[in-house]
This record gives C-alpha cells, structure tokens and sequence, in this order.
C-alpha cells in the first residue's frame, strides 16, 4: 500500500519485491528503521556498482545487491560521487511498519513537511506483541512469578523502599490495629492490620490472596492455623494472575459467616480505621506516582486501598511463599510485588500521554489558583507565580501535539495541514500576544523586546540546539548517521526564505534610516576647554523612524508587504512537499503490516481531540497572561538582560516537548526527523507566527513593529548559514552536533553579558 499522494516515474521500480526475491529486502526497507549499519552498506553498495561497470551494465540479475540500482558507466561507478549518488536513492526510500491504518498515518505525517513530528502512539498497541520489560510496567502486580530466592529480591530500589515508604506505613497499620484491639469488637481487623504492617515492612515476594469457602473451613477447625499451608505447587501459568475461587458446596449443618455488611464491626473499622489508613496509603501513592521510577510502590498502595481493605478480614490471607501452594483450595491473587523501582518507567504513558507530562499536569490548578486568588502575592511572591505559570505550559504543550497528531491521523492531509498550522503554534503566539496586549496598557515597551527575543531564540534554539543536541545523543550511540539531503533542502530553503523576509525590513531601516543619539558630549570637554573638532561620546543611538515619512511611507508598507508573501510562500510549500513533489520523500508502508482500521483503539477520538485541544488553548491562554503579569520583577533583576531571558525561558519553554521528541527519534537512529523537528518550527515561527503579530498589530496596534536589533539579525542570519553548511553532505554525527551546540551556548553567553534595551 503506497501512502504518497503521487508517484515519481520510477515508483514502480520501489515497490516492494515478491517474496522470493529475498536479495531485493535491503532496497525495500529503510536502512535506518532496519538497523543496518551505514558504512557497510554504502562500501558494498560501491563494491556493487565496480562490479556491473565491469560486465558493461549488464541488466540486474536476483544476485545482485539492489536490482533497483541504476547501471553507472564504468567512470561513473569508480567514483565516489556514483556512489553517493545510489546512496542517496536507497535512502530515500522509506519503509515504515505500523500495526495499524491510523498509526500508519501518523508515521507518515512525521515525513510531511508543516505536520508536527509526533513519537508517542496516537492508537492503543496489542498488549500481547509487547516486550516482557513493557508488559512488567503495565502489570496489576496480581501476578505469581517464580525467583531464584530472597536474594534475587534484594536491590537498591527495595532498599530504598523502606527508608522512604516501608517504617511509616507499617508504623501507621501497627497503629491503627492497637486502636481496632481497644475496640474489641474490631478485633479481626487489627489482627489483619498488624499482619499488613509486617507485610508492607518488606512486601517483595511475598503475596495476598483472598481465599475461599473451603479453606475458611479448614481454618475453623484448626484455630491456630496461620492460612499458609504448605502443598504441592501450582501449575497455573506463572505469568497469569491466579485463578479465581471454585464453587464449593456447603456442608450441611456448618454455621454460615454474616454477610459483609450486616456486621457492626465493618461500620467501626469504616469509621474509625480505615479513614486513617487512607490518608496514609494516598500520601504513599502521590509520592511514589510523582517519582515516576516507583509507580510500582502506587500501584501497591492504590490496590491495598481499593481492594484489600475492602476484603473482610477472615477472606485476606498472606503468604510468605513466592509461589502459591495450597491444600484441596483455589484462591485470587491480590498483591505481588517484586520490584519496588522499575527504571524503564520513564516510557509509562498514561493514555498515550508521557507520565512526565501527566505530572506536570496538576501545576496548571496550582498555577490558575495562587495566580488569580492570591492577588496580593501574600502566599507567594511574583517569581514563584511566574515560574509555575511557565512549568505549566509544559504539559499543555504536550496535550496539544497529542491532539493535533491524533486528528491528522485519523484525516486527510488536507484537514491535518489546516490542523497543525492552526494549532501548531498556539502556545508561543498566546504568549506573544498577551505580552504584547500587557505591554501595551502599561505603555512598557520592555515587553515588546522581550517578545523579540523570544521569537529569535525559538529561531536560533531550533536551528542550532534541537538538531545539535539530537546530532550528539544520537551519534553517541550510532556513530554516524545519515539523511535525505533533499528532504532537509526543501526545510533549508524555506528557511532561507523566511529569515531573509523577516530581517528584510530591519536592513531596509537600516539602510536609509537616520541615526539618532540621546545625548553626546565631547570627550575633551572634562579638561576644561571646548573643542567642536574633537570626539564626541553619544548614547541611546538608534535609527529614526518614527519622525519623519521614512517609516509611514517605505518600512511599513515593506512589512505588511513580507508578512503577506510568507504564508504564501509557506503554502507552496505544503502544495510542492504533499501534493506535487511528494515522491522525493518516497514513503511506504510495508505489505502485511498495516490491519486496517476496524478494531483499532484510538486513545482520543477526533472530537475529543479537538475538545482537549481548545481545552489546553484556553489553560495556555491563561497561564501565559499570569506569566506576563508576574514577569515584571524578574525583567528587574540587575545581573540579567531581559534579552537573556527572551531567548531562554520564553522561548525554549514551550518547544521542551519537540526536544523530547526529537532525542527519541535520534535514538531510534531516524536523525532525518529530529533535523526536521527544530526546521518545521523555525519555519512556522517566521512563516506563520510573525506574519499573525504583524497582523494582529495592524487590526490592534499594540505597538508591535517588525524591527529587529543588530545582535538578533546578525546571530539569525549566522545560525541559518552554518546549519546550512553542516547539513550539506548528509551525514551527521556528534562533532557536528556539538559544533551547533558550542555556537548556540556562545550565542547565549553573548545575550547573557549584553546590555539590556534602552526602553527597559
């Protein structure tokens, strides 16, 4: 099934092979997504090309390497460029894997130019394909495993459990069941809530099962029986939780337990015990959720709660054994815990969403609350408000990519391009504008530099960090990597394009503009005598526009001028990359992959994304106007530039997310995307987000003028030059990386020490 929108005249040459042809699976599949190893496989490719040039270009035969590889005269194929040429060819040819129609069209959407690059999956995987290390971490922990012995058992994460949850929860149950015992009639419940306490001192290995009629019996008619017999093993499978109780038969005659909830002692152990315990086992839970690594530790606690407690005393037993044994009885596992810390919980999503991100979550009420109740700041001060404000947006931003890559996998390319433009850069531009609305009823025109700043380090932090900081993690780990040189020129292109619209009007001004200084003095007038000829030593110089019709006449309507050609020009540039030219991206989706849509879970539908993604619109909206509102004090700070902060916090805040995204793709040695990631947003912030403020200003003048200093012209126009030159050749690794990371760090230091603006 081809997913391209039309076809180059050699498609057919691409097209998957029969299954025969097993010579022909190195040209089908993308040497990257297969794993291959690139220096072998370009210096057989060029053993190849030798080869043929030497029987005169035969025709391909099923020997060969790549029967899709062109016939090269006997020049052409010696040198290196033939080589690098067929290289590029067999690069360019994408084959992606996808257990579904809807995540197939995710995946392809990441090659599309203007589309988000999203990693997460917007659909619900088959549990039973996923590695033993993913099902662990989605496990109920109600599942019998054998181990070697105890000493298995013992690691640091089980250690650290005790120090940090073990003493107090035990402590708490030790408590709560002395006050069930001066009750007396709570007896069986304290009886139970000390054997929890010995329990949750160290509860690796150790299980809890809810037994059945049949060994209540037993246990009736020895009182002293501790409900853990030893038998012969289980022979249930040990990665399934434990069966369920069989139907027993009464004995006639036996006296029969009063039901649950008829018993006076359950409404004293509801009123008076289990309160406390919840409160203990909710703190265990938030705190263990929070730390990510020790969901397991939750997910015990959250279970306890819910289920165990819940249980009447005499059907909670608690077994030493790692393996279920038992006497003529069937019982339900409960609660096993192994592990109190998993170190591949940092890949736990919670309905497709990072857990990090669901974390993060709740600093949007925090922020919402103590930003719009707490008024006065008496609870907390401007910078605690601004820094919450801003963490807030972190999740919000994750929410909106989530929503904008589930409604462009479930439609057309036509509604996604529409989605990811309108939605894309919705984060950075509520913030642009409610600085600029604030700025503009305070008459501060600081913010209106910071606003500048922000946009120029979102440019300069996707042109140089992004790709440098993904070229470095993954070069690490794959030595070299490589990529489609052409794909990443349309993105260069463009880039070139919009840097040279946006910063068009700053040179023009530049150019015939006066300049004007605040005051000047002669440097000889401290020796007490006046000398006209002599130096003079100005201050506040800057270009005059506003006096005058240099700026009414030429600079303004240059700018409306820019601010209508950049969309189109970024237009095109969807029409060129998914409708007439989409063959240069030649993606394909691998026969007997792809299951269709019937049965697919998507984990949001359409209209619930679009819900979630107005919902988070209007959150970022708020948060960024407490941002603006609480920025002031940190605009003050004496050893900063307000430059320093625009281009840092206000810019690279928002695009944490593309980060994320783009080091796992470099990871998965896919170093084309994460290059694509920083490019796409560099793209939109000069094709879409300026063009939208300078727009926004003509219908509401805030003040806002597309005039740029001399030190965000010349870093940008550096940035694109040099991101340029390095992506040259196609080939990335971690020197490379590491050069765009020095540049941006020095870039960074430049606005650190720069002196602030003169209407801040």
């Amino acid at each position: 099934m081809s997913v391209s929108s039309t076809q180059s005249p050699d498609t057919t040459s691409r097209r998957r092979r029969p299954a025969e042809h097993r010579q022909d699976s190195l040209c089908e599949n993308d040497p990257q997504a297969a794993g291959y190893n690139h220096e072998q496989l370009h210096d057989q490719l060029c053993g190849v090309q030798q080869l043929n040039a030497t029987r005169s270009c035969s025709p391909p035969s099923h020997h060969s390497l790549c029967p899709a590889v062109k016939c090269l005269p006997a020049h052409a194929c010696a040198s290196h460029h033939a080589c690098e040429e067929s290289w590029e060819e067999i690069q360019s040819k994408k084959t992606i894997r996808a257990e579904n129609e809807v995540e197939a069209n995710k995946l392809v959407n990441n090659y599309r130019f203007g589309f988000r690059k999203w990693k997460s999956h917007v659909t619900e995987r088959p549990f039973a394909d996923r590695s033993e290390v993913v099902k662990e971490l989605y496990s109920e922990l109600n599942v019998i495993k054998p181990h070697a012995g105890p000493g298995q058992l013992i690691t640091c994460g089980n250690v650290f459990y005790i120090f940090l949850f073990g003493w107090w929860v035990s402590l708490a149950y030790f408590l709560v069941g002395t006050l069930m015992f001066i009750t007396i009639i709570g007896v069986p419940y304290g009886k139970l809530c000390w054997k929890l306490g010995c329990y949750f001192l160290w509860p690796f290995g150790n299980s809890i099962h809810k037994i059945g009629n049949t060994l209540r019996r037993c246990c009736e008619q020895a009182p002293d029986c501790e409900c853990s017999v030893e038998a012969m093993e289980d022979h249930s499978p040990v990665l399934l939780p434990s069966p369920t109780e069989m139907p027993v038969s009464e004995v006639p005659g036996r006296p029969r337990h009063t039901p649950y909830w008829r018993r006076f002692s359950t409404y004293v152990w509801l009123l008076l015990g289990y309160p406390l315990l919840v409160v203990v086992h909710s703190l265990a839970c938030f705190i263990s959720w929070i730390l990510v690594f020790t969901i397991p530790v939750s997910k015990m606690n959250a279970q306890t709660l819910s289920v165990i407690l819940l249980q009447a005393p005499e059907d909670v037993c608690i077994s030493s054994s790692s393996q279920r044994k038992h006497q003529g009885y069937e019982t339900r596992a409960l609660l096993c815990c192994y592990h109190a810390a998993n170190w591949y919980y940092y890949k736990y999503t919670v309905d497709g969403i990072n857990v990090f991100a669901v974390n993060l979550l709740p600093l949007v009420i925090v922020a919402l609350v103590i930003g719009y109740i707490d008024r006065e700041n008496q609870y907390a001060s401007s910078d605690v408000k601004f820094a919450i404000a801003i963490g807030s947006i972190i999740p919000l931003s994750y929410y909106i990519g989530m929503g904008i890559a589930s409604i462009s996998a479930q439609s057309n390319f036509a509604v996604g391009a529409v989605v990811n433009a309108t939605f894309g850069s919705i984060t950075e531009l509520t913030f642009y504008i409610t600085a600029l609305l604030k700025g503009h009823r305070e008459a501060n025109p600081c913010l209106q530099e910071v606003v500048k700043a922000a946009l120029t380090g979102t440019l300069l932090g996707c042109i140089l960090f992004i790709p440098g900081i993904c070229m470095i993690i993954g070069g690490l780990r794959h030595s070299e990597q490589r990529f489609n040189s052409r794909c990443t020129g349309v993105s260069s292109a463009l880039l070139f394009i919009s840097v040279g619209g946006v910063f068009a009007p700053t040179l023009f001004s530049k150019a015939y503009g006066n300049l004007v200084c605040d005051a000047c003095t002669n440097s000889t007038a401290g020796n007490g005598t006046s000398n006209s000829s002599g130096p003079f030593v100005c201050h506040n110089c800057h270009y005059d526009l506003n006096n005058g019709t240099l700026f009414r006449n030429h600079v303004q309507p240059l700018v409306y001028t820019v601010s209508a050609l950049l969309p189109v020009a970024y237009i095109i540039g969807l029409i060129f990359t998914l409708k007439t030219h989409s063959h240069i991206y030649d993606i394909h989706v691998g026969e007997g992959q792809v299951t269709g849509h019937h049965g697919t879970v998507v984990h949001w539908s359409r209209w619930r994304s679009l819900v979630i993604l107005i919902m988070a619109t209007v959150l970022t909206s708020a948060c960024a106007d407490l941002a603006t509102e609480h920025i002031q004090p940190i605009l003050n700070q004496p050893n900063i530039s307000q430059y320093f902060i625009g281009v840092t916090v206000l810019a690279m805040v928002p695009e944490i997310p593309e980060i994320v995204n783009g080091i796992q793709f470099a990871l998965q040695n896919n170093i084309s995307l994460s290059l694509e990631v920083g490019g796409c947003i560099a793209v939109q912030v000069c094709m879409l987000q300026i063009p939208i403020l300078v727009f926004f200003n003509a219908f509401w003048d805030v003040g806002f003028v597309l005039l740029f200093s001399d030190q965000h012209l010349w870093a940008s126009i550096f940035s694109v030059i040099l991101v340029n030159y390095i992506f040259m050749d196609g080939k990335s690794d971690y020197f490379q990386g590491t050069a765009l990371v020095v540049v941006y760090l020095i870039l960074l230091a430049l606005y650190y020490f720069a002196p602030s603006p003169s209407c801040c």
